[in-house]
């Protein structure tokens, strides 16, 4: 399977593990600007989160289909931007401790994303910050395909 077959498959599962999310209304603020966690926000669903939790992780597929989609179209700078972000932005409440390794793991491959002299380094970091999301889903029971 050539590396075009992997960002293919490695897109096409990031988009449908959130193919169910609701799009954000217009007006609301970006994350750093929004004021405390709202009530309903607070409520735990089944897998043990919060829905801020979820939102978060929302947050963290958008940035990594941004990174996928640059690196796809061969833009190193534009891939740098995500991640960044997934490697530095603050972290959100309520992570179970058996899922922070994967989160240490998803920072540190997307930082080397980020510090990448070249496409094929980025890609191969970005394929390890796609697996680090990807154990961490299988370890919280998120099905891909719902």
């Amino acid at each position: 399977m050539n590396t075009h077959s992997l960002w293919i498959i490695s897109i096409a599962l990031c988009l449908s593990g959130c193919g169910k999310q609701e799009p954000a209304a217009p007006e609301q603020a970006p994350e750093s600007d929004q004021p405390a966690v709202s009530a309903e926000q607070t409520q735990v669903t089944s897998t043990g989160v919060n829905e801020a939790f979820i939102a978060h992780m929302h947050d963290h597929a958008e940035k990594l289909d941004e990174l996928m989609f640059a690196l796809a179209d061969g833009d190193l700078l534009g891939a740098a931007t995500p991640a960044y972000w997934l490697s530095q932005h603050e972290a959100v409440d309520g992570v179970p401790e058996e899922w922070q390794n994967y989160l240490t793991g998803m920072r540190n491959a997307a930082y080397e994303v980020e510090t990448a002299d070249d496409l094929d380094t980025a890609r191969a970091a970005a394929e390890q910050l796609s697996a680090q999301c990807q154990g961490c889903h299988a370890a919280a029971g998120v099905k891909a395909f719902e």
